[in-house]
């Protein structure tokens, strides 16, 4: 349930509706925009029952949420979020980028990419240090190791730096060392991993999961901001069909389907959506079209070398004409890049 307050309703007024609330034993998240407030209730509405709160004093109407999730609904937060991550800010108005290597190989295959994907504009540095691979032989990632050459990448360049996490301890371990922690696709649906990643205290990316559905996926996202952390950013990297000419399928439609069910922001992952590196521009450049707020994107000093993901990784040549080639895009969406 939402309660709309009539433009310009006292503060008074605000305040005994969210004492009621909170006195039965419910939540209340309060979103004052630049002309109305909005009040969502989050809980056991039964608990409710016997109060009338459209004839209170400054209601304009009552709003039932049908929808499972309530913090992440656009509903209850009209305008849409703009994520601070540092001195980078992810929502309206920007395009973020995020580039890097799939996995975090050596301290001089990080420290490489970082200062080339920074000179390409990027404000993001990716690489993986918790690796979830299909096979259990497969490189699983250099774990803490890993982490320290981000860390130091970012002093390096000034960019921010995210990692995927795939446990508690990781977390625990990745808190000292980056800016934002990833939940991967296969842990979209992790429910204990997405709660300690709400309690983390930094911010998170949580990309979709390999079937998983738009609803789905925003009540993953309502697992990590019902433990208090709202600064989530969803991420769209290809779901798994019957087709078999790429890795997964894009699914640029999600972004302006979420773009009307929840303000949080929302980037877009060519490289895991396509596996071949020739795709990935033209999708980017869709994404962009679309309404996406970022990108994430596959980088290697040597794709034909890499640990993981090599195919879909772009060069830093490619990767520097992409993002030339993304500027006229941006500018044409009116965001900042």
């Amino acid at each position: 349930m939402i309660i709309i307050m009539r433009p310009g309703a006292a503060k008074e007024a605000i305040r005994n509706i969210t004492e009621q609330i909170e006195g039965k034993g419910l939540q209340v998240h309060l979103s004052q925009g630049h002309e109305v407030t909005i009040i969502g209730v989050v809980g056991d509405k039964s608990k409710l029952h016997g109060i009338n709160f459209e004839i209170a004093e400054g209601v304009d109407k009552v709003l039932p949420v049908t929808e499972s999730y309530k913090l992440a609904n656009k509903k209850f937060h009209p305008e849409d979020s703009l994520i601070q991550v540092g001195n980078t800010s992810i929502g309206p108005g920007t395009l973020t980028i995020m580039a890097g290597p799939c996995a975090v190989e050596s301290r001089d295959q990080l420290l490489e990419t970082a200062f080339a994907v920074k000179k390409a504009g990027a404000n993001f540095l990716r690489g993986g240090a918790y690796k979830p691979r299909t096979s259990p032989y497969s490189f699983q990632g250099l774990e803490e190791e890993g982490l320290r050459y981000m860390k130091e990448a970012r002093e390096a360049t000034g960019l921010r730096v995210i990692c995927e996490v795939t446990s508690q301890h990781a977390i625990e371990t990745s808190v000292k060392y980056v800016d934002m922690l990833q939940i991967g696709a296969r842990n979209m649906q992790n429910f204990e991993l997405l709660k300690e990643a709400g309690k983390a205290g930094i911010p998170v990316l949580l990309k979709r999961g390999l079937s998983a559905t738009i609803d789905e996926w925003l009540n993953a996202a309502e697992y990590i901001m019902s433990e208090g952390n709202a600064d989530v950013v969803l991420c769209e990297r290809g779901i798994r069909t019957y087709e078999t000419s790429t890795r997964n399928t894009l699914d640029i439609s999600a972004v302006p389907v979420l773009r009307s069910r929840s303000h949080l922001p929302v980037i877009v992952d060519p490289s895991h959506a396509t596996g071949v590196r020739a795709y990935v521009p033209p999708l980017a450049k869709c994404a962009v079209a679309a309404g996406a707020d970022g990108l994430m994107i596959e980088v290697h000093p040597n794709p034909a070398c890499a640990l993981s993901d090599g195919p879909q990784s772009l060069t830093f040549e490619q990767f520097q004409q992409l993002t030339d080639e993304l500027r006229p895009y941006a500018q044409l969406a009116g965001r900042k890049f």
